[in-house]
């Protein structure tokens, strides 16, 4: 519970209901623990600057390694204040922040969370289908990107410049400025095609066509002057 809000009773016994499900919904990929209504049972840090979020989802192993924090807004809650204080502080714990609030209320945090820079890794709505709770994401965010900046580490910059697109304009310059390859010496020439056969190749096929009808020709009109020597 936010220390800066003060529910009505029915809202913060809604709160509450919601925050004791979410055991519920995580089991499968974490331990969860959470904090409902003054309980302080699972903490995000030690001594004095510890928080308390709504939930906090651990990892299975003997270290508890914390891997995210859930924080629960009924209607009353969804304002500038607990937006300014509570999620934009929840944000920078350097873990992924799952916000849940009612169905009424999604437009309004998204604007507030933009408003405030508050980084949500997920934005969930809930509402009643009678008695039970049903759940639905909005929004699921990736990690955002670190700026590749002179102050970023150095293999991040190298990942970047491998992972960058090859521009498609110094291929063309090269293209352009490569000369054409000289033919290699003793080869034939080779004659531009564009679809139409040669004037001296036509005409060699076609004296090769030719050739037997005049040889045939020649012998018939040989024999017509044997026959009328005789």
């Amino acid at each position: 519970m936010s220390p800066i809000l003060v529910r009505p009773v029915r809202e913060q016994l809604e709160h509450d209901r919601i925050i004791r499900l979410l055991p519920a919904r995580y089991r499968r990929r974490f331990e969860v623990g959470i904090n409902p209504g003054l309980e302080q049972n699972a903490p995000v840090g030690a001594g004095p600057g510890a928080v308390y979020p709504d939930a906090v989802l651990y990892a299975g192993d003997k270290g508890r390694k914390v891997l995210a924090v859930a924080e629960v807004e009924t209607v009353e809650s969804v304002n500038h204040l607990e937006a300014m204080s509570q999620w934009a502080s929840l944000s920078r714990l350097k873990v992924p922040f799952h916000l849940y609030v009612p169905a009424s209320a999604i437009d309004v945090a998204r604007r507030m969370a933009t408003d405030y820079q508050v980084l949500l890794t997920e934005l969930w709505s809930y509402d009643n289908v009678g008695d039970q709770v049903r759940f639905t994401l909005i929004q699921r965010a990736s990690e955002p990107a670190m700026p590749l900046s002179t102050k970023a580490p150095a293999h991040a910059r190298k990942a970047a410049a491998v992972t960058r697109p090859p521009s498609a304009a110094p291929r063309a310059r090269v293209a352009a400025r490569a000369p054409e390859a000289a033919p290699t010496r003793g080869a034939p020439a080779r004659a531009k095609s564009n679809g139409r056969t040669p004037p001296k190749a036509a005409a060699k096929r076609a004296a090769t066509r030719t050739a037997p009808v005049r040889k045939a020709a020649a012998r018939k009109a040989s024999l017509r002057k044997a026959q009328k020597r005789r």
